[in-house]
């Protein structure tokens, strides 16, 4: 079906997926390769399963310092650019006529900035499902005033995720403080946000062995929002910790680090693997001679032009993409 981007429309979704007891995964992307590994995960999992309309949501930051997606999503450079080619690109393969015509697909605006972001606040907000409305770097008085004036004035296009408390980027110097019950219950009261985006322990870009998810904490705060909670940092605590997300009052939840972590290894083992046909036995032997690669990488294959391109690199990560995406839909969808 077409892209869901109407508001009742999406919330409709967030209700049937309550009623089925599933938790709606957004995955970011800044590239065509991971938009499309996306889908065709949720394709795959979808006909394995039988229920070919599963909601998927692929999102996208914009000008967020820890990462900016939309500006990668080209050389130029330019978040405009990026961003319009990632709304083209999931036209094109939402469209009647494509493979994953069928899926209920949003988009969704991820760490949306309160400032440097102003400029694409001022586009039209019914051209994406939700936005996540971030003003977490101010002051908490501050930041319900801002988020309560942009759902004022957005509130009625689109379905909006206020951040509560900061979830910061493990390798930093900031610390991270868990949204208490309290802080959750007073900003969604007082920003009339849809949902929340509160720091259960989770980080971005953070290993999984270093974090706990608090399940505990999340069901304190659910009691009383009920379930509007996004989970923010997925990808930094083990899938054993997340599997029960439902029960927590989670409605949504975020990933983009495990995407791009758990593929890159897959292209450099290949890579390696394949160093002959890559950059001929003259290099390779150079390499090994520079112990930079073990003497029993393969050293009987010619340069193949098949592996010059870039199409057989994305291969390698798409694959391993769409795999991290069906894992976690096994999870979430059942």
């Amino acid at each position: 079906m077409p892209l869901v981007l109407d508001r009742q429309n999406v919330l409709d979704v967030y209700a049937k997926a309550s009623e089925n007891k599933w938790v709606v995964p957004s995955f970011c992307s800044e590239n065509l390769t991971t938009t499309e590994a996306i889908l065709a995960g949720a394709l795959e999992y979808s006909q394995e399963i039988g229920k070919v309309d599963i909601p998927i949501t692929i999102a996208i930051t914009n000008q967020y310092s820890h990462r900016s997606q939309s500006v990668n999503y080209t050389h130029t450079r330019r978040w405009d650019i990026g961003l319009k080619l990632f709304m083209a690109d999931i036209g094109v393969l939402t469209a009647k006529d494509s493979p994953f015509g069928e899926l209920n697909v949003m988009t969704h605006l991820d760490h949306t900035q309160w400032d440097t972001d102003k400029p694409l606040l001022d586009w039209d907000m019914e051209q994406f499902s939700m936005i996540m409305y971030d003003a977490s770097t101010l002051s908490f008085d501050e930041n319900i005033i801002r988020t309560a004036e942009f759902v004022e004035t957005h509130g009625d296009k689109i379905v909006i995720e206020g951040a509560c408390d900061e979830i910061v980027e493990a390798t930093g110097d900031e610390s991270s403080s868990l949204t208490t019950p309290e802080r959750a219950e007073r900003y969604l009261d007082q920003t009339g946000a849809d949902y929340i985006v509160a720091n259960l322990g989770t980080e971005h870009r953070a290993s999984a062995a270093d974090l706990k998810y608090h399940s505990d904490l999340a069901k304190k705060i659910s009691k009383i929002t009920g379930a509007k909670l996004v989970l923010h940092g997925t990808s930094s605590v083990g899938p054993e910790q997340v599997c029960n997300l439902f029960s927590d009052g989670v409605a949504k939840v975020n990933i983009w680090t495990m995407l791009e972590r758990d593929s890159s290894p897959e292209l450099f083992v290949d890579m390696v693997r394949n160093s002959a046909k890559i950059i001929g036995l003259e290099k390779t032997n150079e390499m090994i001679e520079a112990d930079l690669l073990g003497a029993n990488v393969d050293k009987t294959n010619k340069p193949n032009i098949s592996h010059y391109t870039t199409t057989y690199r994305q291969e390698i990560i798409f694959d391993k993409m769409k795999e991290i995406v069906k894992y976690y839909l096994k999870l979430w969808y059942v």
